[in-house]
C-alpha cells in the first residue's frame, strides 16, 4: 500500500473511531467507546506507517 493510501485510511479510521468513542461516551455504551478508541489508535498507527514510507521513499 502506498504512503498516501495509508495516511488516508488512517485519517478515516481516526475520524470514525473518534465518532464511535464519543457516541459511546454520550450513550454510556462502554463497549462502543472502547471500539472507537481502538479504531482511533489503529488510525494513528496507519498514519505513522504512511509517514515512515514517505521518509523511506525520500531517502531512496
Amino acid at each position: 500500500m502506498s504512503a498516501l493510501k495509508d495516511k488516508v485510511k488512517g485519517t478515516a479510521n481516526e475520524v470514525a473511531g473518534k465518532v464511535k468513542e464519543e457516541i459511546g461516551k454520550v450513550t454510556g455504551d462502554r463497549k462502543m467507546e472502547a471500539k472507537g478508541a481502538a479504531q482511533n489508535a489503529k488510525g494513528h498507527a496507519q498514519k505513522a506507517v504512511g509517514d515512515v514510507k514517505d521518509k523511506l521513499s525520500d531517502k531512496a
